[in-house]
């Protein structure tokens, strides 16, 4: 019996099909690959959430790197919330000061960067010039950076806080260098540019009263010294310095006593940074800056009783605490008319 012819025409076309398909998914990979390649070599170094890019790539706006060993901390701590600007500005030190933002923030440096001269002079006019005249500003991009920046110091700050001065460890008695001041990202919206220059120069104070201040201080002291530099050479009346003392005052309410550490939180901390502003003017005014300064390194030095801070206003005032509280009451009802 004849065997049946095979059929070789559906295994030709199979055979044929398939080395089509071959060669297709030959050229589809090789295709695929090249792709593959070249999207490594464009694909911008900072993908994925917390991978930094290099120092030169990250910093925008220079020509060339900054190379500052205080910029390592703070790049590691900014880059994971994007690319950073960073000024260099001569600020009358060995070193010169740092300004480090987000392109977002440009603005917040151009003032920054024009008031910080001035803001120096005004610091080291009260207090000399032995402190860290070329600190770190750093503008926060948004509240969720700046209460992480604020929390690497132990503090996480709250977004009603405008700025904040942090120091790194340091030997007490000598000058730190470790030292940022972090600005809430929408300061500048609240108080204006003029208002971003005085809360510059009040925190500059606490850079350079920190050496010799000790934590848990009287606030209304350390506060109140602090505001009284940032306005003493400005162009303002009482009243626009403390709007809600002066509101108080004319309608009767003098303060009973210098404010206490728990009032400058909550919604009534404003009075508190006002009162103790003018509690340290009158003190510069009556008695003269130089003395205010000597008050506050012998109240800077940590807790203070209430038995200790009239012996402080005893030995530097030359008066007991009611005769202060008497002649500052009689101060604010002068200037609150």
């Amino acid at each position: 019996m004849t065997e049946p012819p095979r059929r070789t025409s559906g295994f030709r076309s199979w055979f044929s099909a398939n080395g089509r398909l071959e060669f297709a998914l030959t050229l589809v990979s090789v295709t695929l690959l090249t792709g593959a390649c070249a999207a490594l070599l464009l694909v911008p170094r900072t993908v994925g959430g917390l991978q930094l890019a290099t120092d030169e790539a990250e910093v925008l706006g220079n020509t060339e790197a900054i190379d500052d060993p205080r910029l390592t901390p703070v790049r590691r701590e900014l880059q994971p919330f994007g690319p950073i600007l960073v000024r260099e500005v001569a600020a009358g030190d060995s070193a010169d000061a740092l300004l480090v933002a987000h392109p977002g923030h440009r603005a917040d440096l151009d003032v920054l960067e024009q008031e910080l001269g001035a803001a120096i002079a005004q610091v080291s006019a009260v207090w000399g010039t032995e402190w860290n005249r070329a600190p770190m500003l750093v503008v926060a991009g948004s509240p969720a950076e700046f209460t992480a920046l604020t929390r690497v110091a132990g503090t996480a700050a709250t977004a009603d806080v405008a700025a904040v001065s942090l120091t790194g460890s340091y030997v007490p008695g000598s000058t730190p260098t470790d030292q940022r001041i972090v600005f809430n990202p929408d300061a500048r919206r609240r108080v204006g540019d003029e208002g971003l220059a005085t809360l510059l120069r009040h925190e500059l104070t606490h850079v350079a009263t920190r050496a010799v201040t000790t934590d848990g201080s009287p606030l209304w002291m350390l506060e109140g010294f602090a505001e009284y530099v940032a306005q003493r050479a400005q162009d303002t009346t009482f009243s626009q310095i403390a709007p809600t003392l002066t509101t108080r005052l004319r309608a009767g309410a003098l303060p009973t006593d210098l404010v206490a550490d728990a009032e400058f939180t909550g919604t009534d901390a404003p009075y508190a940074y006002e009162t103790a502003w003018s509690a340290c003017a009158f003190v510069a005014d009556q008695y003269g800056e130089r003395t205010l300064t000597t008050l506050y390194k012998r109240l800077a030095t940590g807790p203070q009783s209430a038995a200790a801070q009239d012996a402080a206003f005893t030995e530097v005032l030359g008066v007991s605490r009611a005769e202060l509280l008497d002649g500052w009451r009689s101060w604010l009802r002068g200037h609150a008319a």
